[in-house]
């Protein structure tokens, strides 16, 4: 059960929420995700995002259960077993909800420790998974930029701005998947590069959060052209250099000495 992070006059109904949960028969697992799983996040306006997994033979959520699944305490999703296995994950309709289960917190598990793996998987990226996804968005990254530096060089600073802006995305999830992490929601990014960060001095918080800022503000030319380059190094050291260099050319456009 985890501790009480915020003064809450109404934190109980967490709390008899968990334990009317937990006595259930029908329930086989419980995960508390949101700013309430993440130390120093929670305000005194953050709800409990709870999913309740069942079991497949009795996919409802109890009776008992369906009171106050949405409320300013809770904020309640409910899965069968087969539904959370591959919630979260590619191909899955609630793909992009695949972060919530990265330093999330495993509430009960009546399977033997399955939903605690099922949790684990969904937190990180696996290798292959990883190269795959860098691969496929590193390209996006490079087209949305491409666009962006394209229209600075015609004097068309307006449209280049939002083409920026749409290249932080595909940046962001590159970056994270170099690490074989999972893209943060933005609510989270600042925090997750201070608490947990991603090692090399370039994805320092106090490096990387001003130049997206910048880059989302107003499109800067030169922070998107030194950004990349950093971008490019760490890629082609992970061993991604046939995409950037499938672009020929047209590279030397992102590139700082252009």
């Amino acid at each position: 059960m985890p501790q009480r992070t915020t003064e809450r006059s109404d934190f109980t109904s967490f709390t008899d929420f968990v334990a009317l949960a937990s006595a259930s028969p029908d329930v086989v697992g419980l995960v508390l995700s949101g700013s309430q799983a993440r130390q120093g996040i929670a305000t005194a306006r953050s709800d409990h995002d709870v999913y309740v997994i069942t079991a497949d033979d009795r996919p409802a959520l109890p009776p008992a259960l369906t009171e106050g699944r949405r409320s300013a305490a809770l904020d309640v999703m409910a899965l069968s077993l087969s539904a959370f296995r591959t919630h979260g994950l590619p191909g899955d309709t609630y793909a992009w909800d695949r972060y919530a289960f990265v330093h999330s917190q495993v509430l009960l598990d009546r399977l033997d420790g399955t939903i605690t793996q099922l949790v684990e998987e969904k937190a990180v990226l696996e290798g292959l998974e990883a190269h795959h996804l860098v691969r496929s968005e590193l390209d996006a990254y490079m087209n949305s930029l491409y666009r962006s530096v394209k229209s600075h060089r015609d004097a068309r600073p307006a449209v280049a701005h939002l083409d920026a802006a749409e290249s932080v995305p595909y940046l962001l999830t590159v970056v994270f998947a170099l690490h074989q992490r999972v893209r943060p929601y933005n609510k989270y990014l600042l925090w997750e590069l201070e608490h947990h960060p991603l090692g090399a001095p370039q994805w320092a918080a106090d490096v990387l959060f001003p130049q997206l800022r910048r880059i989302v503000a107003d499109g800067d030319l030169a922070t998107q052209r030194a950004l990349f380059a950093t971008v490019e190094r760490a890629a082609r050291q992970a061993g991604h250099a046939t995409v950037l260099d499938s672009w020929g050319s047209d590279i030397d456009l992102l590139r700082p000495s252009a």
